[in-house]
C-alpha cells in the first residue's frame, strides 16, 4: 500500500464507528486504531455504568423525596464567607428558605447562594474551593 491508499482508508474510517482495521495484502500488513489505546471497557459499558448510576440516584430520591440543589452558575464553589468562618451549612442541618448555602465565585464576584424550600442538608456534594460547572449538583437536601 501507498500513503495514498492509507490516507485514503483513514478518511473512509473517520465518518464510521470502526476503532481498528487491519489489512493484509501478499507480505504487506497495515493496522489503524483510533481513539484511545490502552482502554479495555468499550464505550458503550461506560455509557450504561453512568446510566445505571443516574437511574439508582433517581430512585433513591423519589423514594426518600430528596431534592438536588444545582450551581447557577460556573464557578469556584466555597463554603463559607471567609477561610476561618465555619461553613453557612452542615451535613443534618435545618435550613429555611433564603438562607445561604455556600458561594460561588465567579469572574471575581461571591455570588451567594440561597435555599428556596425548607429542608435538611442530607448531602454536600463538593468540596470546598471546587470548580463547578452550571447545572452541577451541590446539595441534597430532604424537603419538610
Amino acid at each position: 500500500m501507498n500513503l495514498e491508499e492509507i490516507k485514503l482508508l483513514i478518511d473512509i474510517l473517520k465518518g464510521t464507528d470502526v476503532t481498528e482495521l487491519e489489512l493484509k495484502n501478499g507480505d504487506s500488513k497495515i493496522r489503524i486504531r483510533r481513539g484511545c489505546q490502552g482502554v479495555d471497557t468499550p464505550p458503550f459499558e461506560t455509557g450504561q455504568v453512568q446510566a445505571q448510576k443516574q437511574k439508582a440516584s433517581e430512585n433513591i430520591k423519589e423514594e426518600k423525596r430528596y431534592e438536588e440543589i444545582a450551581a447557577p452558575m460556573v464557578g469556584t464553589f466555597y463554603r463559607a464567607p471567609s477561610p476561618e468562618s465555619r461553613p453557612y451549612v452542615e451535613v443534618g442541618d435545618i435550613v429555611n428558605p433564603g438562607d445561604v448555602l455556600c458561594i460561588i465565585e465567579a469572574m471575581k464576584l461571591m455570588n451567594e447562594i440561597e435555599v428556596e424550600t425548607r429542608g435538611k442538608i442530607i448531602d454536600i456534594l463538593v468540596a470546598n474551593g471546587e470548580p463547578v460547572e452550571y447545572g452541577e449538583p451541590l446539595f441534597i437536601i430532604e424537603p419538610l
